[in-house]
């Protein structure tokens, strides 16, 4: 992985969130040039916290990120019914030490500061919306709304679920699930054992409460959702009476919530269809702009995550000088490697969950530690841990990681 003397790629990046910065940082890192373009007012994130599990902590780490004291770090989950019947609790202690890394939930702007700690600001340009993309036979252009039109060697489109990126190359758009999410951050001080995650599964839904730091918990309650959805008057009426008596976890959060809480909620769950091969010359996409799935997982930022160290390897040993043709097989070989495992996060992470107690009773027979092997297993498999070796070995022999928080 040798940089050569030749010009470095002129990258575009449209979408300055988690994905888009992850990607630039590591393609800053690999000698690379890059510009972002958001089109909000700022960089700020919104939302509530997301689960970093050890794949994404594992590219973080490749990024340079330090996330020590960042969110809440994770020793388990514990799995109930409605009812109050046991059905797993995950060691995810164990997972951590089986894959190298930890697993924590951090408030979304906490990780987007991590990310930008370091990171150039004038590689970031506000308000500049993406209207239209145009190939050229030695690069691609990005029109703007406010007429401004800039040239690069490659674009990724890593702005989100609704991405125009993803409408300019012809990707199939994204699917309703059919549920949605109820969900945010709320300080919940008597809660125990900071370092469990919970969740709830009913017949007519699900709820979670996970520890994000602090006194902090990211709670969500998952409902059926429709297009005809009418929004409730006093939303957490509907909330309260359908989760509380779930367990004391949801009670104690159920006690903190106002209507003011689920102000921007619901947030209905989509998945995108995961394209073949683009075949779009020096066009890609990367994040919920090329595979929004349900939450159900917490894999969403990781699955981007996984797309910066996948991209980032295969644009590695490029130029300008390189060419049209090995540019876009370096793009194509990035999807093609991505697209079968974030197929099988997608399938999974779209399976019915809320069940009824005589569906889950089986679960509960399987001892604990077979749970916890299932999900390992799982998350090594999804994780390309091939590459991710290549790329630390190349990392520490060729060149130093980009400095992070001290």
């Amino acid at each position: 992985m040798q940089a050569s003397s030749a010009r470095p790629l002129r990258v575009l990046v449209v979408g300055a969130g988690v994905s888009g910065i992850s990607v630039a940082r590591g393609l800053l890192r690999d000698g690379h040039e890059v510009t972002l373009f958001d089109q909000r007012a700022n960089t700020q994130a919104g939302g509530g916290a997301v689960t970093i599990w050890s794949n994404g902590e594992t590219v973080l780490r490749q990024l340079g990120v330090d996330m020590g004291g960042a969110g809440q770090l994770l020793s388990s989950v514990r799995v109930r019914t409605s009812t109050g019947r046991r059905i797993a609790t995950v060691d995810v202690s164990a997972l951590a030490r089986r894959l190298g890394a930890s697993v924590r939930m951090v408030p979304r702007q906490v990780l987007l500061e991590r990310l930008m700690d370091g990171f150039p600001r004038d590689a970031i340009r506000c308000n500049a919306r993406a209207t239209r993309v145009v190939t050229m036979p030695d690069g691609v252009a990005v029109g703007f709304d406010d007429g401004s039109v800039v040239e690069g060697d490659l674009l990724i489109g890593a702005d989100g679920l609704h991405s125009v990126i993803r409408d300019v190359v012809g990707a199939p758009a994204a699917e309703a699930t059919g549920w949605c999410s109820w969900q945010g951050l709320v300080s919940v001080p008597e809660l125990g054992d900071r370092d469990v995650a919970y969740i709830v599964i009913g017949e007519r839904g699900n709820s979670g409460v996970w520890p994000a730091g602090d006194d902090k918990v990211q709670w969500w309650f998952d409902l059926p959702w429709a297009h005809d959805f009418v929004r409730p008057e006093r939303p957490i009426e509907v909330i309260r009476s359908t989760f509380s008596g779930w367990s004391d976890s949801v009670d104690l959060v159920l006690d903190k919530l106002t209507d003011a809480d689920l102000a921007r909620s619901p947030y209905p769950h989509f998945r995108h269809p995961v394209p073949g091969a683009l075949n779009a010359g020096p066009v890609t996409l990367l994040g919920d702009a090329a595979h929004t799935m349900p939450p159900t997982l917490a894999q969403g930022t990781n699955q981007a995550l996984l797309d910066t160290m996948v991209l980032c390897a295969s644009l590695a040993d490029l130029r300008a000088d390189s060419g049209r043709t090995a540019l876009s097989r370096a793009l194509r070989t990035y999807e093609k490697t991505r697209r079968r495992q974030v197929r099988a996060v997608s399938k999974a992470a779209s399976l019915q969950v809320s069940h009824g107690e005589s569906v889950l009773r089986p679960a509960a027979l399987v001892p604990d530690r077979l749970h916890t092997w299932v999900l390992t297993r799982f998350v090594r498999s999804t994780s390309h841990p091939g590459i991710a070796a290549r790329v630390n070995r190349d990392l520490a022999v060729a060149r130093p990681v980009a400095s992070g928080r001290r």
